[in-house]
């Protein structure tokens, strides 16, 4: 069944079955991985040319955690090469882009574009973890109508990931239902000493969090998500669903996100591009990368692995980041964005002092057909990112719930929590779910 959904929408980049290390609360369940993740033995390209060939000695930490508790992992699934994008369109030389399951001729969303495809398509129990950096979770789970959770930044180990932003980074799960989200997090979230950003918290029973009402929660409707950019059609579902939590005892009110609306877009893509052309520096073809004949000297190597192996997408970003931390432009622009996330955070802090969590759409549009988003230009495409870069910079949780259709097509819900308040989160979800 993996194959023949796989030659229909290329949700998969390699399909490769890999056991449990021992029985567990997820027997039964197959689990597909963001082709970013490290899975022992099985080929890991962040859907990239230039990692071709490349295979895992180990697991990452959340690959392991979950073959601990009986998962059966099924293969890699397709993405933006190494995450940059918003539809999976821009994946690697020589990948195949992956088709939504409601329509072929729209895109699934990105950059864990595979990931909320195979979750939507898979009729068998399935749990898909996928990676965000400032949106490739819950973006694709909009477009393809599952659950898609974005935890708080240092909630899951990122050790075995395959780097983007190394600030902005976070692994999540995908599921059909918010009691497949719960199971993955109950399993996945937890401290590990291999990964220096993650949290000693306290563990967490998740799945007892789906039997508790929303009764007296304070949540906020995101004003400025359901003005200008944002389809009408879209706007109006986000404010029936409020109205469906209103009728479930929460108290629902209109709250403002000024500085997140003007600035969290052009903060988000200055620290993300700066921190990509970092990461992605050490593949040159020598110790990291695609290995080339050894002409010419240094520079003039590192050059032709990068332009032949790269896509256009990736230098775009690899450039951009490069000039923004130049010596000369980077008080003007890294600094600056890096003081502006400070006020961003601090936004949703003041925020939180007062609300249990927030919503609003998750995407503007509905998943865009691919002859459309061959028109976009590349700030029409960043552009999509408007509504989910902010839970992002802040590295506060966020969960796309499935809430209806338009035009045939999934509609996605953002609720956002404060740091750790997951638990909130599935509450809501399972209010929505009922």
């Amino acid at each position: 069944e993996k194959r023949k959904i796989d030659s229909e929408c290329h949700y998969f980049n390699t399909i490769q079955e890999v056991g449990p290390i021992k029985k567990g609360i997820l027997s039964g369940i197959f689990v597909s991985v963001k082709d970013c993740i490290g899975v022992e033995g099985v080929e890991s390209c962040a859907g990239s040319r230039i990692l071709k060939g490349y295979v895992p000695v180990f697991d990452a930490t959340a690959v392991r955690r979950m073959r601990e508790q009986g998962a059966t992992i099924i293969g890699k699934t397709a993405q933006d090469e190494f995450g940059f994008g918003s539809f999976a369109t821009n994946v690697g030389k020589g990948f195949h882009v992956p088709k939504n399951p409601f329509d072929p001729e729209r895109c699934t969303g990105g950059s864990s574009g595979g990931s909320a495809g195979i979750t939507q398509k898979a009729s068998y129990k399935h749990i898909s973890l996928g990676e965000s950096t400032g949106g490739s979770i819950v973006c694709p789970a909009a477009f393809c109508g599952v659950y898609g959770l974005c935890p708080t930044y240092g909630l899951i180990s990122r050790y075995g990931l395959m780097d983007y932003a190394s600030s902005l980074d976070k692994i999540g799960p995908m599921a059909k239902d918010p009691e497949g989200i719960a199971l993955a997090l109950n399993v996945l979230a937890g401290y590990d000493e291999k990964d220096s950003t993650s949290l000693n918290h306290e563990k967490e029973d998740y799945l007892y969090y789906l039997s508790q009402d929303i009764k007296g929660m304070h949540i906020g409707l995101i004003k400025e998500s359901l003005g200008q950019g944002v389809d009408p059609k879209i706007a109006a579902k986000i404010r029936e669903a409020a109205t469906v939590l209103s009728q479930k005892g929460a108290i629902v009110s209109e709250v403002s996100l000024p500085l997140n609306a003007k600035y969290a877009l052009a903060s988000y893509y200055l620290i993300a591009l700066s921190e990509a052309s970092t990461n992605l520096a050490k593949y040159c073809g020598m110790r990291y990368g695609m290995h080339e004949e050894l002409r010419g000297n240094f520079n003039e190597y590192f050059a032709a692995v990068r332009s032949e192996h790269f896509t256009e997408e990736s230098k775009r970003r690899i450039i951009l980041g490069t000039f923004a931390r130049m010596s000369g432009f980077r008080d003007a622009y890294y600094l600056k964005a890096l003081r502006l996330r400070t006020k961003l955070i601090k936004e949703y802090q003041k925020i939180f002092e007062k609300f249990d969590a927030l919503i609003s759409p998750t995407m503007p549009v509905i998943a865009p057909k691919f002859s459309e988003i061959k028109k976009m230009s590349p700030l029409q495409t960043y552009m999509m990112d408007i509504l989910t870069v902010g839970p992002n910079l802040a590295g506060v949780p966020h969960l796309s719930v499935p809430i209806g259709f338009e035009e045939r097509m999934p509609v996605g819900l953002m609720l956002i929590g404060d740091h750790l308040q997951e638990g909130n989160l599935l509450k809501i979800a399972e209010a929505l779910e009922k």
